[in-house]
């Protein structure tokens, strides 16, 4: 009979479990010492010095004494002023005939406060409103017909009838005298009438002076002191309906 053998048995003495955790244990130790070596000697990323050379090198140009990159006396001309861009000229809205544009702007006066009660065609109802085509008191003396829209009117009309008791209510409050201008010339030019001239701003303002002297100011007229006092055409020169004007302010456009 042969002796037992001195060998442990490996059932015994080595937990294979146990064993194996170790060893992935001093893997996993190993591979992070030979990263850390490795990284430690890995130079830093270019990256990080590309915008502290950019700093450095805007900071020379502009700061650097003697540089000769930046000398505001060299760089900047006394009296120089920036030529247009090209097409800068054909920006922002074209000058146009005087009538054309005076109208225009009168077309939109008309839409905004008489259209609600004498109509897109300006004919009125022909009961409570009255038509202005055609009206001698819209294509006549154009300090009566001022009268009438910055004040209103109350009594008979030119025709002699009477619309309604209340009569036509002031529209003058908000205007300019670029808005009274444009709603003078436009319903004397438009809507079946056709005088050919033109109610200029000068005019206008002319007429708002007359409105505030009147007797009875902030009082609608009547026809009365329409004949009395106001058939006459506004004071200021005439102006030519082809001379050409801005659209807004209904200035003359500047000569080029």
């Amino acid at each position: 009979m042969s002796e037992p053998s001195k060998k442990p048995d490996l059932e015994d003495s080595i937990n294979v479990s146990e064993a194996h955790e170790r060893l992935v244990r001093q893997s996993a130790a190993a591979a992070r010492e030979h990263s850390l070596g490795e990284t430690a000697s890995q130079p830093v990323a270019m990256w990080i010095f590309i915008p502290l050379i950019v700093v450095g090198i805007i900071a020379g140009l502009v700061f650097g004494s003697g540089s000769g990159y930046f000398k505001y006396d060299s760089t900047f001309r006394e009296g120089y002023v920036r030529g247009k861009a090209p097409g800068e000229e054909d920006s922002g809205p074209q000058p146009k005939p005087a009538l054309a544009a005076y109208s225009a702007k009168g077309a939109k006066i008309y839409s905004a406060k008489c259209n609600g009660c004498h109509g897109a065609d300006g004919k009125g109802d022909g009961a409570n409103y009255p038509s202005l085509v055609g009206s001698t008191w819209v294509t006549g003396e154009t300090e009566r017909f001022a009268m009438i829209i910055l004040n209103g009117l109350h009594g008979p009309t030119s025709t002699g009838k009477v619309f309604s008791a209340a009569g036509m209510p002031a529209q003058g409050g908000g205007m300019t005298p670029e808005d009274l201008a444009g709603i003078l010339t436009y319903l004397r030019n438009n809507l079946g009438n056709s005088t050919g001239d033109i109610v200029t701003v000068d005019m206008a303002k002319a007429a708002f002076d007359i409105s505030g002297k009147r007797k009875n100011a902030g009082k609608q007229v009547d026809a009365d002191e329409l004949k009395a006092e106001h058939t006459k055409n506004l004071p200021g020169d005439k102006l030519d309906p082809t001379t050409l004007v801005l659209p807004g302010n209904l200035a003359p456009a500047p000569a080029k």
